[in-house]
Formats: C-alpha cells, sequence, structure tokens
C-alpha cells in the first residue's frame, strides 16, 4: 500500500531515519526516511521519491547542471563570483566575498561525511576557509592537476549521496512554505504541493527547482521585492489536482516567475541571455 500523510492548512512536517544502504564507498549508513506529519487534516501527500526515483532525479539534476559532463562537477560559471561544483552545483564561495547565494558546497561535504564519504583532506581544509579560486580563469588554469582531478572523481563518485542530500533539502524545505506563505494562500499552496507530490514524476520539480532558483522564504531576496523560489512557483500555480496537468501548471508558473525576474532585473544584468535555457529547464518538468 502507498504511504501517505496527511497536511492542514498550516502544515508541519518531520523527518525519519529507517533501515540502512551501501554508500558509493560500500559502507554500511542509514537510508534517509520519509516525512511524518503532526496530527491534523487536509489532503494527503506521498512520502517522497523511492530509491530508483532518487537515482533517477539525480541524474536529471546532473545533466541540467552540468551537462551530465564528468569534467565540470567541478566548475565556474560565466559571470558568476563563485565556483560551481557537484550535480546539482552548489555554490563555493572564495574567502572574504560577500555570499550573495548562499555558500551550499560546505553543507555537502558536510552531509556526504557525516554519511561515510568524506572528501580529500585537502578539500575538508579548504572547505573551513573557503574556495582556492578566486575567478573563473584561476579555476581553469588548475583544472587539470591532480588535486583537482582528485575532487572531481570524489564528486562522480558520490552522485548518489548527492542527489540524496538535494533530495533532503527539498523535503526541508517543504515543511516550511506552508507556513511561509500569506494567511489567504496557505490552502492553495498545501493543495499545489500534494498535487505535485501525488503526480508520478512530481517529485523532480519538487526536487529541482529548489536545487534550482532556492526556497524563496526570503522575501526581500529578489529584485523589486520580488523573488523567484519555490514558493513563489507554488503561490501563483494555478490551483491543481494529481495528474499530469499539475506538471504543466507548475511549468507554467515556474517560466513566469523566472520571466518576471528577467523584467525586474537590473538592465545591465543582461539575464534575458539565460531565459531560453531556463524555458528548457522547466519545460522537463511536464514529463512524467
Amino acid at each position: 500500500m502507498k504511504r501517505v500523510l496527511s497536511v492542514g492548512l498550516v502544515l508541519f512536517f518531520a523527518t525519519t531515519i529507517s533501515g540502512c544502504s551501501l554508500n558509493q564507498f560500500g559502507q554500511t549508513v542509514p537510508e534517509a526516511g520519509g516525512i511524518i506529519p503532526e496530527a491534523g487534516t487536509g489532503p494527503t501527500i506521498s512520502m517522497g521519491p523511492d530509491a530508483a526515483e532518487m537515482r533517477r532525479i539525480g541524474e536529471k539534476i546532473f545533466i541540467n547542471e552540468a551537462g551530465g559532463d564528468r569534467n565540470k562537477l567541478v566548475h565556474w560559471n560565466v559571470g558568476e563570483d563563485f565556483a560551481a561544483m557537484g550535480i546539482g552545483h552548489y555554490t563555493w564561495y572564495p574567502a572574504g566575498r560577500k555570499q550573495r547565494f548562499g555558500n551550499s558546497f560546505p553543507k555537502l561535504i558536510e552531509y556526504m561525511t557525516s554519511r561515510g564519504a568524506p572528501p580529500p583532506p585537502w578539500v575538508t581544509f579548504a572547505v573551513a576557509r573557503g574556495a582556492p579560486w578566486y575567478t573563473k580563469q584561476e579555476l581553469e588554469r588548475v583544472k587539470h592537476t591532480p588535486q583537482v582531478q582528485q575532487l572531481i572523481s570524489y564528486l562522480y563518485q558520490t552522485r548518489g549521496l548527492q542527489a540524496e542530500h538535494i533530495v533532503e533539502r527539498s523535503k526541508f524545505a517543504l515543511q516550511r512554505f506552508v507556513k511561509a506563505t500569506p494567511p489567504q494562500l496557505k490552502k492553495l499552496v498545501a493543495q499545489n504541493i500534494n498535487a505535485l507530490a501525488n503526480t508520478p514524476g512530481g517529485w523532480y520539480p519538487l526536487i529541482d527547482y529548489v536545487n534550482f532558483k532556492g526556497e524563496g522564504l526570503n522575501r526581500s531576496g529578489g529584485y523589486r521585492g520580488q523573488n523567484w523560489g519555490m514558493l513563489q512557483v507554488l503561490e501563483t500555480m494555478r490551483p491543481s489536482q494529481p495528474g499530469p496537468q499539475a506538471l504543466n501548471n507548475f511549468a507554467d508558473a515556474a517560466y513566469g516567475v523566472l520571466a518576471r525576474r528577467v523584467r525586474n532585473s537590473p538592465p545591465q544584468n543582461n539575464e534575458a541571455r539565460w531565459l531560453a535555457g531556463w524555458r528548457n529547464r522547466v519545460n522537463t518538468y511536464r514529463r512524467l
């Protein structure tokens, strides 16, 4: 029987740990558990992706962020001021640089270390201080050194754990969306989360968009007071029921929020150059 959970208008979840599995290094580690609700009534939401779906989601994110290219697991995108690491292109800022989008790579390393897959010692040392490169050009000059190639190999071998971390991060974010939205939108947001979570293939957009553009809980973090994270997508998404139309509704809302970001952005940023790629990415949410 498929396990489901109840979601009230004000939604609280807790994660549990159950069972065990082998990580990429053959070590036994506990499996990430499902989401357990407090007492309440309302729509129902599935417990989360199973192991096979989690692997598929991880590979899709790897393609979305790095084109499935092993060498882009350690990368620096044009126009950015931080390195992009792993399948999710986690942000890694050099020491002393303002962390506008958060510094997520150290949290990934902490997670994988806790799961029995520590990085090479030099990475542990660097994570405590900041990325050892200050520009894209500086990283490119050392990309083929044994040290950086060692990091690339580590990130390639731990793709499954990275996918697991992305899923857990997204599930944790779902705990807060209904609570963070205005009272008049709580029912809509809960309904849309449930519609996606109970649609085959629906966990992929829920997980990928959080990794792609963040949670959106900081409403002052966007342009002109309008952010572009998952919460904004759920709030602008048409009311949905489980089924293929929920995927289309989410993709429509995601693209609308991203197009609004471009309209609100400073003209000198030329963010319109990214819009076609963003459309291609959100269109992958429409397919089961």
